[in-house]
């Protein structure tokens, strides 16, 4: 049966990635440090309304960035408190962030394999996943999703030329905000 988006209720978790979908993505880049951290606008406005619509906020990202030694793992954590910060200050709220920072595409906690949606069920196990969502920008985004049993949403910030429909994207939206409101 297909998902109403109106059906979602505060038993539900947010899967969210982060570059692309908070803040602006660096092209063939990583943002290694708070400095080059720039939030979309629209997301500041919208996390506060998922604050509302969602039991549990989790952010699942991949940051090859410290595994390639262009940045620290102190970098990534210091990048991170700012922007649970801002978005708190704006009304928003994350429940914590998974991150991978390995190298090797098959490594299970690196998207699109489902390992952070495990840790995130094992550090909260009131996840149902057939009662979460995924959002992110890339396609690995919408795989590890489908892997997980999650149902996904695209957002067309970076990517506007993916497909959809399409086997892995249940729905799609120009942007974080976009899907709030569509809630």
């Amino acid at each position: 049966m297909a998902l109403n988006l109106k059906d979602i209720n505060t038993n539900w978790t947010l899967f969210l990635d982060r570059d692309g979908v908070i803040n602006v993505e660096k092209n063939e880049d990583y943002v290694k440090n708070w400095n080059e951290f720039e939030f979309y606008p629209n997301s500041l406005i919208a996390l506060p309304i998922l604050a509302k619509k969602f039991n549990k906020i989790v952010i699942t990202t991949n940051q090859k960035g410290v595994g390639k030694g262009l940045m620290t793992e102190l970098d990534l954590t210091t990048i991170h408190a700012n922007m649970v910060y801002k978005i708190e200050a704006m009304g928003g709220r994350i429940d914590h962030i998974f991150y991978c920072t390995d190298l090797d595409n098959n490594s299970i906690n690196r998207k699109p394999q489902p390992g952070m949606a495990f840790q995130a069920k094992h550090l909260f196990p009131e996840i149902n996943f057939t009662n979460s969502i995924m959002v992110g920008n890339r396609t690995s985004d919408m795989e590890f999703g489908r892997q997980a049993g999650l149902h996904t949403v695209f957002v067309a910030t970076t990517h506007p030329e993916t497909s959809f429909p399409h086997n892995a994207i249940d729905f799609r939206f120009d942007d974080l905000l976009a899907f709030a409101q569509a809630l």
